[in-house]
């Protein structure tokens, strides 16, 4: 656990996991859910299995990252009215209670082929909810590129991208950016590892970073997500009734992301190929 938010949070965070256990604890007989077992973490937090005081099935999430974690609180909560995000059972600071989604099948999991339609139901009811005072598109391109950016020092990306290539992706951002027409309370953070299979419910969605901008661009993660990029961006834009230049322009940015983040780790150089060719 600790080396792992370490990365993302810095060697101070070995204090706040210590007290992992008695944190638990202390929630537990404060609001009175029953503990069943620890699940696989997520990227800035640690997971926990529970039942709540009424029987619900729930999932307690606690973080090192307060403020990562109480503008999720707040973002499921603009979305409430989609029915197609958790439910918030609590929250207090580092801690935060949610309805566990089932089966909650991840979408990465489930077949690619079937998604174009699913994911066009899912955006239909998350876009639905009127804007609110948020965040922009741009504040959230701008945090993503700065942070990914610094990554072409790394050795295995910077053979693969150069600087060139990611100048291109950044001015390719910033035109969709300046271009923008419709918008939409985006979810802002929609990868397949993001969404659930919720039954007859349909696909639901986790972890928003609400903002407002670009439909396109909550659809792109879905176009990057396995081989066939092109002809899988025409059946999206199909399904989910988007401009097909745009999103195609969005997953073109989505490509560079996706191909840094396999550079960085044991890359499938097939996928990391086609993904290069499409930012080109």
């Amino acid at each position: 656990m600790t080396a792992r938010l370490a990365l993302r949070f810095g060697p101070g965070v070995a204090r706040w996991c210590e007290g992992v256990p008695a944190r638990v604890a202390e929630l537990e007989r404060r609001w009175g859910f029953e503990l069943l077992e620890e699940l696989e973490p997520g990227a800035v937090s640690v997971v926990f299995r529970c039942r709540w005081v009424d029987g619900t099935p729930a999932v307690l999430k606690l973080s090192p990252g307060e403020k990562l974690l109480g503008a999720q609180a707040g973002a499921l909560g603009l979305f409430a009215a989609s029915g197609r995000v958790p439910a918030v059972f609590a929250a207090d600071g580092d801690a935060l209670v949610l309805e566990e989604v089932l089966p909650g099948t991840l979408a990465e999991d489930l077949p690619l082929a079937g998604l174009p339609e699913r994911w066009a139901g899912l955006l239909a009811a998350l876009h639905a909810v009127p804007e609110r005072p948020v965040g922009v598109l741009r504040g959230r391109c701008e945090e993503f590129l700065g942070r990914i950016g610094r990554r072409l020092d790394e050795p295995a990306i910077g053979a693969r991208v150069s600087p060139a290539d990611w100048a291109r992706t950044v001015e390719r951002c910033e035109k969709l950016l300046d271009s923008q027409g419709r918008t939409v309370l985006l979810h802002g953070d929609l990868h397949l590892g993001n969404v659930l299979d919720g039954g007859a419910r349909g696909l639901v969605a986790i972890d928003p970073k609400a903002c407002v901008g670009d439909p396109c661009f909550d659809a792109a993660d879905l176009v990057v997500a396995g081989p066939g990029i092109e002809d899988r961006c025409e059946e999206v834009a199909a399904a989910c009734g988007l401009d097909g230049d745009r999103l195609f322009a969005w997953s073109q940015v989505f490509a560079m992301l996706l191909a840094i983040a396999h550079l960085g780790g044991e890359p499938d150089e097939a996928l990391v190929e086609e993904l290069l060719t499409v930012t080109r």
